[in-house]
């Protein structure tokens, strides 16, 4: 993770899961991520209407100049990443694994930033995908952040955080830290083929 306000999110999630796999909704409390708060939302796993926001922090109001509550998260993504964002989405909550990714953003002026992107999945009432703990934040603090508004995100890499999941379908999230496997490679011709 790129951003001390992503790394201090998800070590409260971590600690406030415990041996779950995810926190209650309850148990996260505002108070004690106030440092991150900002950067945070909740949306609601809801893939008919695009997965609203519960709540979101006034830094990621800011980013995208208007209120976001209520709003459907895949909608700030460019058409290119919706269905990424929405498997994204699908994978963190039904898989109860969480996620991290690098994202573009550009405003309407044409000024770029990135962003890190974490969701991390949520019980609530004791039942699995319906609320996701998400934090988005810039890497650098933009120039123009407050003056000019955010028009649409890309994803970019995406990877899991944790050894929750080790195998998904193509497309899905990338282990953080995993090596790859060793091959084989066979190549013709050598020692014993004169």
């Amino acid at each position: 993770m790129k951003t001390a306000s992503s790394r201090k999110l998800f070590a409260y999630w971590n600690e406030r899961r415990g041996s779950r796999l995810a926190p209650e909704r309850g148990d996260i409390e505002p108070g004690a991520m106030r440092e991150v708060l900002g950067d945070s939302f909740i949306v609601t796993f809801d893939p008919a209407v695009d997965h609203p926001f519960r709540l979101a922090g006034t830094r990621v109001c800011v980013l995208f100049g208007h209120e976001l509550k209520g709003g459907p998260f895949v909608q700030l993504w460019g058409l290119a990443s919706r269905d990424r964002v929405r498997g994204l989405v699908a994978s963190v909550a039904e898989e109860a694994v969480a996620a991290v990714a690098g994202v573009r953003a550009r405003t309407a002026e044409g000024s770029h930033a990135d962003l890190e992107l974490v969701l991390l999945p949520l019980y609530h009432r004791g039942k699995m995908q319906v609320r996701l703990l998400g934090l988005l934040a810039p890497i650098a603090s933009p120039y123009w952040l407050g003056a000019e508004r955010v028009v649409s995100l890309t994803l970019g890499a995406v990877r899991h955080l944790g050894p929750a999941v080790e195998t998904l379908a193509p497309g899905g999230l990338v282990g953080v830290g995993r090596q790859p496997r060793p091959t084989l490679t066979v190549h013709q011709g050598g020692l014993g083929s004169r």
